[in-house]
């Protein structure tokens, strides 16, 4: 039996020391790896740091269309070296982004970029015609209290988006660049600039202390940046009407239509843009003549008289286009060196054409935060005192974007009683003139963008609704009350269930009680 023991404890001792060994030589090993890994983000670091040491870029733009060329216009006149990265810089084809608010207009003012409506043979915009049920109105932008030139303007896309393209180029500090970027350069957690193929296919990278991303609605870049909650209620059908004239010369027209708005607006000499919506994302095949035959049977009977033939010759001619509509909220995440802007960071429903503004008011705010920041390189410092850009976007953003997405529920038509209700109540409030029109018109063109008032005008056309409902009281039948009183209380429900939504998307907080951080920035500066 002692021999057994003795036996067993020097085969358990062999294995303990087995054991050990390989664990040792297993520690080591990993000990090693963890050094050479260690080596390899050290010499990786260094060579970064080289490279950005070698740059001379301050800023990299990912995109030139209306934000990333407004944008690189506005900082390189300021004295950045900027680096714009655009897929294609042929003259874009787009169906949308062809009516310019007046508000943003002023924008334009303010960057000094407002030659780059001229010679596109760009339209003078000077407010709305709304029409339902064969009724009529016009809604002039309240322009009284600017100067003659300030007025909406629509436009080819491409024709805008090229002059604001050559205009960046000329600075010497501005480099125009085709090619497309591929992916964010990122270590541990900050961007430090950016990989691109260039248009014969050579694979770079380029250096800067911050890159603005503003590469358009079909972003394959935003996701590391923001929280990309994009929703698509309905697409837009496109045609162009020729040789015919608007009803109200110098005015968008809105139809109310069955089963949604009908948008036309002039966007050159000969030109006029027709959008139809259709909600959901399912369209009537083009290739087979199911649209043709939809346009023709459901849309042109509730097209205004004169425009009839000439809508139908654009559907018989056949160039039909189609293009989805997104909305999708600001949702950031903070990225030291990295920035969204544009149709990247934050869409909103087409429909009040507001898109074109919240950028030009962005980069304005943008411009003005950076102003200060001679030294970009202190990329943290920089990321915490551009979370105010967030706070300072909003009076003008959140206006639009409420207002887009609340007046497409209003103007859609639906089987609730209720809504629809709400649809000819709203109708009717803009057609009273005076503050009831002037109010509204100001904050869907960015005049005067307050949420507050934008939130006081919805309710307002509720309980105009209601008092339609129930005056004259003395005169409506007793049976009618109740049903009319039980309309009246639905509406309210509606009009909460129709701009809570939006305003909870947007920020309750910042929406109407914006924190100005000009201690944190003072400080920083």
């Amino acid at each position: 039996m002692e021999y057994q023991y003795i036996i067993g404890g020097i085969l358990a001792f062999i294995l303990g020391f087995v054991l050990w060994h390989r664990s040792t030589g297993m520690k080591k090993t990993k000990e090693s790896r963890e050094n050479v890994r260690d080596e390899v983000v050290k010499s990786s670091e260094q060579v970064l740091c080289q490279s950005e040491n070698a740059t001379n870029t301050d800023i990299i733009i990912v995109g030139a269309g209306v934000a990333g060329s407004a944008l690189a216009y506005t900082l390189g006149k300021d004295g950045r070296r900027v680096h714009v990265i655009e897929r294609d810089l042929t003259l874009p084809d787009r169906i949308v982004g062809e009516l310019l608010q007046p508000g943003g207009y002023l924008k334009l003012i303010e960057l000094g970029l407002e030659d780059c409506v001229e010679e596109i043979d760009a339209q003078r915009v000077f407010g709305y015609a709304l029409y339902k049920n064969g009724k009529s109105t016009k809604l002039s932008y309240p322009l009284q209290n600017f100067d003659q030139d300030v007025a909406g303007r629509s436009f080819h896309n491409g024709r805008f988006i090229q002059r604001m393209r050559e205009k960046a180029a000329s600075l010497p500090n501005v480099r125009l660049e085709e090619g497309t970027v591929t992916s964010l350069l990122e270590v541990e957690g900050t961007v430090k600039g950016v990989q691109y193929k260039t248009k014969i296919g050579q694979e770079l990278t380029t250096y800067a202390p911050l890159t603005i991303v503003c590469d358009g609605c079909f972003s394959n870049l935003r996701r590391s940046l923001c929280n990309p909650k994009v929703d698509i209620p309905s697409c837009f059908v496109a045609l162009i009407l020729e040789n015919c004239e608007l009803p109200y010369p110098n005015h968008g027209h809105v139809i109310l239509a069955d089963p949604s708005p009908i948008l036309f607006y002039r966007i050159s000499s000969p030109e006029i843009r027709c959008l139809v919506d259709i909600p959901g994302q399912k369209l009537p095949s083009i290739s087979n003549g199911e649209m043709a035959n939809y346009l023709k049977t459901v849309v042109a009977p509730q097209t205004p008289q004169e425009l009839r033939d000439a809508f139908d010759f654009a559907i018989n001619k056949g160039n039909i286009r189609t293009m989805p509509n997104r909305s999708m909220p600001a949702a950031p995440y903070p990225t030291p060196g990295a920035l969204l802007l544009g149709d990247a960071f934050n869409m909103r429903h087409p429909l009040t054409g507001g898109g074109m503004t919240v950028a030009l008011s962005d980069i304005v705010v943008l411009r003005n935060l950076l102003r200060p920041f001679h030294d970009l390189s202190n990329v943290y410092s920089l990321c915490k005192y551009l979370e105010s850009f967030y706070t300072l976007r909003k009076p003008v953003a959140s206006t639009i974007n409420t207002l887009a997405g609340a007046l497409y529920k209003v103007f859609s038509a639906s089987t609730d009683p209720a809504r629809n209700e709400m649809r000819e109540a709203c109708f009717d409030y803009l057609t009273l003139g005076g503050v009831f029109s002037n109010g509204p018109i100001a904050l869907l063109s960015g005049l005067n963008p307050r949420p507050l008032k934008l939130v006081l005008h919805f309710f307002a056309v509720a309980i105009y609704g209601i008092s339609r409902l129930i005056v004259p009281f003395p005169s409506i039948p007793r049976m009618w009350i109740g049903a009319r009183m039980w309309i009246g209380a639905r509406m309210i429900s509606v009009a909460l269930r129709i701009i809570f939504p939006i305003i909870k998307a947007e920020g309750v907080r910042q929406m109407f009680f914006p924190t100005m951080l000009t201690h944190y920035r003072s400080q920083v500066v």
